[in-house]
């Protein structure tokens, strides 16, 4: 239910619009006053406006009148609550301040870094570059001699490989990735998003055969030479069936996986069902039993060779020979392929990414860089550098203080508009902040908290004036603010209200009977078929009544040898399936019995009777259950292990339904359209095949719109009234209403509500 309240109130935000965050000021217009609080003229047009700009009857004073009844049935609501003092709870303010969090996040951005960063990446996601690179590590918060010194190093080894030497020689030697030792730096193919974005920007900046200069990313600095760059294969959706086979696995298994996958590519190719050779051979237990298939991937997001076998093939249903990856032997059929989508469609994927990406540091140093001419940061070049000073080798360890009485603490660091930053708030910053450095400098690490500290007070201040700044955000927060306080009431006033008070709503719905009837009524099975044979197979088992059930997978219980005794794990999954069963009432179950060759038959039925009593003492009903004694079984091939052997030593389910759905899940395997049925009471005009036929019992078969019917009338119910239980949910949404306006009336006269026509006669004038 809670659901559907949370619908109602964003009916209600909808209603509302947004709304001036301050109290209206008393000397604007107003065009109606609750009590004693005034609805400004201004406020009133903002909202209407939002929510009726488009109608064609906007403006009329039937639309104006209206739409201001509903409004100030709504701010009676919000009055109460900020007077009941529910805006002023701890809970109330978490929530708006999480509201307001997400709210703030377009208004702290730089629109037009953003805007130019999706476009960027959309065009350079139409071309793929195959690139190698040299990384040499260093700490983004490295200090500068360190940071020289790398870009020094990187600088040496650009000349030697310009000079000749072989760029994968000496990724080999000299990188400080971990793959390069066997991948020579080699990166493959890859497009826009894929790296960092500093890398990926001097990829696409290089030419093809060019060795880029020194690249600072969060990693430390690479060098990039580009070895090709291609127009973007688009995406791809495969299938595949695997065999696992890992490169360390010994000679004799990679053989074995070998034959095996070549065995099953045979079968493929004879035309075997794709489907069923996946479901039973495939070992990527994820997509075996979905045909193999994967969700649609592009260049550099697979094992390149997986990629360039699933690229390859050329047409649907076109099938790959084995190929080889560190996971194992893959048989690849593509099912689509599809390129780059159009901007437009993809603008909003781009702009996500783009958030989390590490090219949003561009756009979080533009807007750094407006907010400090925006807000008038003005820094004091002397406190700051007597600030700076007081650094020792104590910040290194995260043990660093400073004097409380030191006076130098109230000399002004910086300002931001007329707010004035003291020493000492950054000195509490960094006692704060401080974490343990293994290398740099004392002056380097209280450099960089002070770059941060003032980062950080650009940014709060920018929050903490978002609503003086942007009107649009401020009308958003007080919608929100409004919304989440509604709900409050409306979720105690009618909501929860409505479906608590059982007897509140006995009386409301007796009071009301007449609106709550039948009309006539037919207790009917209709079962709708793609043809004939269909029908009629539905129709030879309808009267059985159990039907297999298909979306169970049941666990088999296993015994010692020799022995009928439950074990633990056992009885875990028994008392899975008792709930199931007393859950459902109109479930039964088979309980089959087992035994190994060595062992005697009578022990099959010595070990289902174990289960069928541990089931019953669960309090499972002994008509849902029923045992056979299948004696001595085998696995499929020769297993004459011990696990083998106690595989065999087992108790087995089956279970069954009384539900029609079932035996039209059953019948509808091959085509889930070949057979619908339902069994129901039917009104008039709910099933045109019913409506066809005499409403009388009996059995009867129709055609309509090119299917087959079978349509059995148990029974005429004549009209009548429904009883609560049948319409509960349409009476507790009646009563709601009713609870609702008996509450607006109470509001109306707590606060007297007066329309000030002449401002309503202003709004329709113009």
């Amino acid at each position: 239910m809670r659901s559907n309240y949370l619908l109602v109130a964003a009916a209600s935000l909808a209603l509302a619009g947004c709304t001036a965050t301050k109290k209206n000021d008393t000397r604007e217009p107003a065009v109606a006053t609750l009590g004693t609080q005034p609805i400004s003229t201004s406020e009133f047009r903002y909202v209407y406006e939002k929510n009726n700009s488009g109608n064609d009857d906007a403006y009329t004073r039937q639309s104006v009148t209206d739409y201001l009844n509903l409004y100030t049935n709504f701010k009676l609501k919000v009055l109460e609550a900020e007077n009941r003092g529910l805006d002023t709870t701890m809970a109330f303010r978490r929530e708006l301040e999480g509201y307001k969090e997400q709210l703030a996040q377009p208004y702290l951005t730089d629109k037009s870094v953003t805007d130019q960063l999706v476009r960027e990446a959309y065009e350079r996601m139409k071309q793929e570059i195959n690139a190698s690179h040299i990384l040499l590590s260093v700490q983004p918060d490295a200090a500068p001699q360190d940071t020289l010194a790398a870009y020094n190093r990187a600088m040496e080894l650009r000349k030697r490989a310009q000079n000749g030497e072989n760029f994968g020689k000496l990724a080999q030697e000299f990188s400080q990735d971990p793959s390069a030792a066997e991948n020579k730096g080699e990166l493959g193919y890859f497009t826009a998003l894929q790296m960092v974005y500093p890398f990926e920007d001097a990829a696409y900046k290089t030419a093809v055969g060019d060795i880029s200069m020194p690249v600072r990313t969060r990693f430390g600095y690479h060098l990039i030479k580009v070895n090709d760059n291609r127009e973007a294969r688009g995406e791809a959706r495969v299938a595949h069936i695997m065999v696992r086979s890992t490169p360390d696995a010994p000679a004799a298994d990679s053989l074995a996986a070998r034959q095996r996958v070549d065995a099953i590519y045979r079968r493929v190719q004879k035309g075997e069902s794709w489907e069923k050779l996946a479901a039973e051979f495939s070992e990527d237990t994820n997509t075996a039993n979905n045909g193999g298939e994967l969700p649609f991937f592009g260049t550099g997001r697979m094992i390149p060779s997986f990629e360039e076998a699933a690229f390859t093939l050329q047409k649907p249903g076109d099938v790959s020979k084995p190929v080889y990856t560190p996971y194992g032997w893959h048989i690849v059929k593509l099912l689509e392929k599809r390129s780059l989508p159009p901007y437009e469609e993809m603008e909003q994927y781009l702009r996500n990414k783009i958030a989390k990406d590490s090219r949003s540091e561009l756009n979080k140093t533009a807007f750094q860089k407006r907010i400090r001419q925006e807000n008038n940061f003005t820094a004091n070049a002397e406190a700051k550098a007597a600030a700076l000073a007081k650094a020792t080798d104590a910040l290194l360890q995260a043990d660093w203080t400073y004097d409380a009485n030191d006076a130098t603490l109230k000399q002004p660091l910086f300002t931001i508009q007329s707010k004035t930053y003291t020493i000492g708030d950054f000195y509490a910053y960094v006692q704060e902040q401080q974490t343990p450095r293994s290398s740099g400098t004392p002056a380097h690490a209280m450099n960089l908290l002070y770059d941060s500290f003032v980062e950080k007070s650009l940014l709060d201040y920018e929050k903490a004036n978002l609503e003086n700044k942007y009107p649009d955000y401020r009308m958003l927060v007080q919608e929100y603010h409004d919304g989440i306080l509604l709900f409050q009431l409306m979720d105690e006033k009618v909501w929860t209200k409505a479906v608590e008070d059982s007897v509140g709503l006995r009386n409301f719905f007796n009071q009301n009977r007449d609106k709550y009837t039948w009309g006539q009524r037919a207790d009917a099975i209709v079962i709708s078929a793609a043809n004939k044979a269909l029908l009629q197979q539905a129709q030879q088992q309808l009267d059985k009544r159990r039907y297999p059930v298909s979306f169970a997978k049941l666990t088999d219980v296993l015994f010692e040898q020799n022995k009928a005794v439950l074990n633990a794990e056992g009885r875990a999954t028994l008392d899975q399936l008792a709930q199931l069963l007393q859950n459902n009432e109109n479930m039964t179950l088979d309980v089959n019995g087992h035994t190994d060759a060595r062992e005697s038959a009578a022990l099959a039925a010595a070990r289902a009777k174990a289960a069928v009593d541990y089931l019953q003492e669960q309090g499972v009903a002994a008509a849902q259950i029923s045992s056979n004694s299948m004696g001595k079984s085998k696995q499929a091939g020769p297993d004459n292990t011990e696990t083998g052997r106690r595989r065999n030593r087992r108790v087995s389910f089956t279970l069954y339904t009384s539900e029609l759905g079932a035996l039209a899940d059953n019948l509808n395997k091959d085509n889930p359209l070949n057979v619908q049925i339902t069994e129901k009471k039917f009104q008039r005009g709910e099933n045109k095949a019913l409506d066809g036929v005499e409403w009388k019992p009996g059995t009867y078969t129709v055609q309509q719109n090119g299917r087959e019917y079978l349509i059995i009338v148990k029974d005429v119910l004549a009209p009548g009234n429904k009883e609560l239980d049948e319409v509960r949910g349409l009476v507790i949404s009646d009563y709601q209403n009713y609870l609702e306006e008996q509450w607006v009336n109470e509001l109306h006269e707590k606060y007297p509500v007066n329309i000030r026509q002449e401002e309503v006669d202003k709004l329709v004038r113009q």
